[in-house]
């Protein structure tokens, strides 16, 4: 016998066809005369239905949840339909029924939501340990296969477009990009080793080089930084090279790509184009570089009503950063939402309540010269609580922003939907305290702004690059750039970073040397292919997207990596373990 149907597919037009179907056991009911089984694929559940006399009742009585099962028999109009199942106006009249493997119980239910239950969870290092388990859970299947479709999506999109998918090595050479790479020991020379490549931004912009004109990957990244929700140290970007292009060239055929995904994917229609915002506005009115624009609370600078103020620490500020909160705070929610200030950079958060007649609480008595006019820049009213963050420009703003993200979740103002953005015109560089010079803000082979190249080495940090992140719903699901083409200005960008000819030579010899042979102008993106789609699926982490993730630590529950190697494994790539502490 062979498969003739998946389960889950079975409509009225198969009544009265003999159908064979393979799959799970997902539940078993005995009812004392008949045995009912609900048979699950990747597609859905049917009821199974084992009447006494019939030669499958025998089996029917021995299988339990999970057992891998095939059935024969003849579909049925069901009694009791259940309206929760596509197929719950059928079931399969048994005549035969083969047990192809049994089954220990799971450590945690599998079987809700193909009955159209709730899901329980379990731990999340207990779902890791059994991924193949939690995999068989109805909400991880959607998921990976939406992942199969936004990809498929992408691909089909892309080729249509005239794009050549190339794969790039994953054995590579270690190079600064702003994260510390995995090494590979080479065992021929001990000593030396691979990298395992952060992003494939130089082979790219090489196979711009080569005249390739337009090239894309759905690449295997690696980087081995601290992780969060949004971050593996293995993921998957779409990567996107372009020549002879502009900025607007870039972003136009990236919301394109971005709405055919959402179309065949989710069946979402987006509205094009993208809001564009600069960098230096989105910092001015959320507070961060990748806001969150499906709800208002925006920052308003008030610092420059205290410039001859007695209160010292808003006077004395170089930013004084300003939200209206549509309610009347309580004094624990402003104590948590300080702590949340503090945590980004703020000495504290100030406050004072607006009642009828003025201000009252916190830091009122101290604005009470400036309350027509802070009422008016920050279009407060009765009943509203104002929130203040005072110090340098940049930490004002950042704390601010953090304030705004957890007001929006104590309020309940974050509205469903997809909310996509630009922000564009980026800083070329930053300041690095710790080591007292300038770092790049997206990596060092971004274009700076045409109308800046004067400024680059008299006011860096004036100057704007070609840069553009990808915004949705307040999280980055992309970043790209027009690309430096000209080998000098590479060089002058190198050395502005402190990277002097010989570390030039060393790490980057071999692309700057390409750069001489002719490179046209070229940009491209990176999509966080995991990042979106948790998105996409509401999920709170990218785990719930990827197929066996690692857990928060690094660490795979499931295969028990990463793990110790023999001493011989050691001695052949002439390693030696030292231990700290």
């Amino acid at each position: 016998m062979r498969r003739t149907h998946y389960a889950g597919l079975l409509r009225e037009e198969d009544i009265g066809k003999e159908v064979v179907l393979e799959g799970w056991v997902n539940r078993r009911r005995d009812l004392g005369g008949l045995i009912f089984l609900d048979l699950r694929d990747r597609e859905g559940l049917v009821q199974l239905v084992a009447h006494p006399e019939s030669p499958a009742y025998r089996e029917a009585e021995k299988v339990r949840g999970e057992w891998v099962v095939r059935a024969k028999g003849v579909v049925r109009r069901r009694p009791e339909p259940n309206p929760k199942l596509p197929t719950g106006s059928l079931e399969v009249e048994l005549s035969e029924l083969t047990v192809l493997a049994q089954a220990k119980t799971p450590p945690f239910p599998v079987d809700a939501g193909w009955r159209g239950e709730e899901e329980k969870e379990a731990s999340e290092e207990l779902r890791l340990k059994y991924r193949y388990l939690d995999l068989r859970r109805k909400r991880m299947q959607e998921n990976l296969r939406l992942r199969h479709r936004v990809i498929k999506a992408i691909w089909d999109f892309l080729d249509r477009e005239g794009f050549v998918q190339v794969e790039t090595p994953f054995l590579t050479k270690s190079t600064p990009e702003g994260a510390r790479d995995f090494l590979v020991p080479y065992r021929h020379e001990p000593g030396l080793f691979y990298a395992l490549p952060q992003s494939p931004q130089l082979f790219k912009q090489m196979l711009m080089v080569a005249g390739l004109d337009r090239y894309f990957q759905i690449a295997r990244c690696f980087r081995d930084e601290d992780l969060r929700a949004d971050r593996q140290p293995d993921f998957t970007q779409l990567d996107l090279e372009m020549s002879f292009v502009e900025v607007e060239d870039i972003l136009s055929l990236n919301e394109r790509l971005m709405a055919h995904v959402f179309r065949e994917a989710l069946g979402v229609e987006l509205s094009l184009p993208f809001p564009r915002l600069p960098y230096r506005e989105a910092m001015e009115r959320f507070g961060s570089d990748k806001p969150d624009t499906r709800f208002g609370l925006e920052l308003k600078e008030v610092g420059g009503l205290f410039r001859e103020s007695p209160f010292a620490l808003f006077r004395e500020a170089e930013s004084v950063k300003a939200l209206a909160v549509p309610k009347a705070l309580s004094r624990k929610e402003i104590a948590e939402l300080e702590e949340v200030a503090k945590r980004h950079g703020a000495g504290g958060l100030a406050w004072a309540r607006v009642e009828e007649g003025g201000l009252s609480g916190g830091v009122a008595k101290h604005l009470e010269a400036q309350r027509e006019a802070l009422l008016e820049a920050t279009g407060a009213g009765v009943g509203d609580t104002l929130l203040f963050a005072a110090g340098d420009l940049r930490r004002a703003q950042e704390a601010m922003g953090a304030v705004r993200l957890q007001l929006a979740d104590l309020l309940g103002l974050k509205r469903e939907g997809f909310a996509f953005l630009w922000v564009v015109d980026f800083p070329l560089l930053e300041w690095d305290e710790a080591r007292g010079g300038w770092t790049y803000m997206h990596h060092p082979f971004t274009s700076p702004h045409p109308e800046d190249l004067p400024l680059l080495e008299e006011d860096p940090g004036r100057v704007r690059a070609l840069a553009y992140d990808l915004v949705l719903n307040g999280v980055e699901v992309g970043g790209g750039s027009i690309r430096i083409h000209d080998p000098e200005l590479q060089a002058r960008m190198f050395r502005l970073l402190g990277i002097g000819e010989e570390e030039q030579k060393e790490k980057f010899g071999f692309f700057l040397e390409a750069l001489t042979y002719g490179a046209p102008p070229h940009g491209g993106i990176a999509w966080g292919l995991d990042r979106l789609l948790a998105l996409m699926t509401g999920s709170p982490s990218i785990r719930e997207v990827v197929a066996f993730p690692k857990n928060k630590e690094g660490k795979d529950p499931l295969t028990g990596a990463p793990s110790p190697v023999p001493e011989e494994q050691l001695l052949e790539l002439g390693l030696k373990v030292i231990r700290h502490g």
